[in-house]
């Protein structure tokens, strides 16, 4: 068992909560700029002030539409600037918001409004506003729908004219640190989403540290005035503590939920830093990779590519490697930060492992990504990567404040103020992830002798074979998808005689490939299912995959499937994580067909990779 700690770098007020942010931001630097929001094809300008007088306005409304204090208030929204507005607004007003995903199904929206007992909502768009009227008859507690497509901003703000602004003054004042701050419901990888409750205290430890670690980010650095642009869902506990970490660090923040505009986004914002999961990172470079080697400047990619990572690796690069590396910056680097606006020099990192490749590279070519580790039950960071201590490979030291351990399964402890309470109305499972005070992450991981965490998987998606092997899928997931070709890889095998897998193709890739094996630009990938070249491509990233695991949880045989895993087949999480149940469900003959045969042997050889296609639930043999 081992443990790392490190000493609290701020303070948590006695007294106050979030809210109180942004009365301070405008009082003390009235005409900063907060925000900046997208109107048509430009921004504009929001100063602190502004903000200030919209959150009065919006508070003063929900108080005259009969929102109490504590009351929890439903947000059911993309990422856009009037959830962050809302977000404030309902703390200012002494309630508790509930962030509900823009993607959820009528099930899950009326099962959150349900346990969470809200007594109002607001909605984006006139069709959520529909799914939850529909559901009102199960939600007696539910007096309230506005639509900000509606105008629920403006709605809220003239019926808050009839409320004095010392209202909203004796609410917000009366907030402790301890207080609810907000229940976020798990994005439900497996079963109904818990509630995870969070103080304001939990988040004003997360964000103070935060900011604390990683001040660079949040004052610009060299740049001017630190600004980010958010594009992850603010439902999820990663994108809302960067939320509240730029408004108390007054850094300029904006907001698209526009994933497939994003690059364009990002050039016209012009962030000085960004948050994301590995997929974008991975997206990113594969694009930039394809481009260069679909223009024939394949080989200067390549070796620009090796020199990043070289520079990135080595403590102090020699005249050689200096003069190449700035030979690549002009050639190849500085295009690549140009598409994150041309001043974006960091990057925070969540989800999973971007891999230790990827990391350097983008470090070398002047893009510093800061991995870290969290949950929910976390208020996102419990570990992070800094200037100061950063290890590729590994997702940091412990957020200051907080101590993780390790236990003897390997399981991930943690113990501090980013530490919820617990899990709304259900103390059965809050019982379940606390000994003696300290959290079960339910993940594995490794500390090694400086104090920095590597994750090794998940305890709970362990499979343990037929033979009794224990392998933690996310180890050998990780190294296969990093190969271009492949959008996700899902190890199975609990249960079974030996691991497969199941690997669905990036389709922005797969036209690249196509191209540079020589084959058909109009083969769908059931065309190409039997075609020797596709499959030993897939077979080296395979191998590359076995190669950081054991015999015994190699991966033997793999199967292509024709679909994607995507937030709307019900196989992703709104975080982009893999719903594995929900995969092993959809897809179980798929899996069958994995094993239907004789003995599989690891490596090269038709018994790896000589499976077809079918769509799930497909019956055809």
């Amino acid at each position: 068992m081992r443990e790392s700690a490190t000493a609290p770098a701020v303070r948590v007020p006695d007294h106050g909560g979030l809210a109180d942010l942004v009365y301070a931001n405008a009082a003390e630097a009235p005409h900063s700029v907060a925000f900046r929001r997208k109107a048509g094809s430009s921004w504009t300008e929001v100063t602190a002030s502004e903000f200030r007088d919209q959150v009065e306005h919006v508070a003063r409304g929900l108080i005259a539409f009969g929102v109490r204090a504590g009351d929890r208030v439903g947000l059911l929204c993309s990422t856009r600037y009037e959830w962050t507005l809302l977000d404030f607004a309902i703390w200012a007003a002494g309630a508790v918001p509930v962030p509900i995903y823009a993607t959820s199904s009528r099930e899950q929206i009326e099962w959150i409004l349900a346990d969470s007992g809200a007594t109002a909502v607001v909605v984006e768009t006139f069709e959520h506003e529909r799914e939850v009227a529909t559901a009102m008859v199960n939600l007696p507690r539910l007096r309230s729908i506005w639509c900000i497509d509606g105008g629920a901003v403006d709605e809220l703000a003239e019926a808050g004219e009839s409320i004095e602004p010392g209202q909203v003054e004796q609410r917000r004042r009366s907030v402790a640190p301890g207080d609810i701050a907000t229940i976020i419901y798990t994005s439900g990888t497996t079963g109904r989403p818990k509630g995870c409750v969070l103080t304001h205290a939990n988040l004003f430890a997360e964000s103070g540290n935060a900011i604390a670690v990683l001040r660079p980010l949040f004052t610009g650095g060299g740049d001017g005035d630190a600004s980010t642009l958010l594009f992850l869902p603010l439902a999820h506990v990663f994108g809302r503590m960067v939320q509240i970490g730029a408004v108390q660090a007054r850094a300029a923040l904006g907001h698209t939920a526009d994933v497939k505009n994003v690059v364009a986004d990002l050039a016209a914002f012009r962030p000085t830093f960004v948050l994301s999961v590995p997929y974008v990172f991975d997206k990113i470079y594969n694009t930039a990779r394809q481009q260069a080697h679909g223009s024939g400047k394949g080989r200067i990619f390549d070796a620009a590519v090796d020199t990043a990572i070289a520079y990135s690796e080595t403590p102090t690069p020699g005249w050689r490697l200096r003069l190449a590396h700035a030979l690549y910056d002009r050639l190849v680097y500085r295009r690549l930060r140009a598409a994150l606006g041309g001043r974006c020099h960091y990057a925070i990192s969540g989800g999973a492992a971007l891999g230790h490749r990827l990391t350097h590279f983008y470090r070398g070519a002047g893009l510093t990504v800061f991995e870290g580790y969290g949950l929910t039950e976390t208020t996102a960071a419990a570990t992070i990567n800094s200037l100061d201590d950063f290890k590729p490979g590994t997702v940091g030291k412990p957020l200051p404040g907080t101590t993780i351990r390790t236990a003897e399964d390997g399981e991930i402890l943690i113990k501090g103020p980013v530490v919820f309470p617990g899990y709304w109305c259900n103390d059965a499972a809050t019982a379940q992830v606390f000994t003696d005070g300290w959290f079960a992450s339910g993940d594995l991981g490794a500390l090694d002798e400086d104090g920095f965490l590597s994750i090794t998987g998940r305890k709970k998606e362990i499979l343990v074979t037929s033979g009794g092997k224990n392998v933690a899928p996310a180890v050998i997931e990780d190294r296969i998808t990093a190969h271009p070709l492949i959008a996700h890889a899902v190890v199975v095998g609990d249960g079974r005689k030996y691991v497969a897998a199941l690997v669905t193709l990036d389709p922005d890739y797969l036209p690249h490939w196509k191209t540079v094996a020589g084959k058909p630009a109009d083969a769908t990938i059931t065309d190409l299912i039997d075609d020797p070249d596709l499959r030993a491509e897939i077979q080296r990233a395979i191998d590359d995959g076995n190669a950081a695991v054991s015999a015994a949880e190699s991966v033997r045989r793999f199967l292509i499937l024709p679909t994607e895993f995507t937030i709307d087949s019900g196989h992703l999480t709104p975080s982009l994580k893999l719903r594995r149940g929900e995969i092993t469900r959809d897809f179980a003959r798929d899996i069958d067909a994995l094993y239907a045969t004789g003995p599989a042997t690891v490596g090269g050889g038709a018994d790896s990779f000589g499976f077809g296609c079918r769509e799930p639930g497909d019956r055809s043999d």
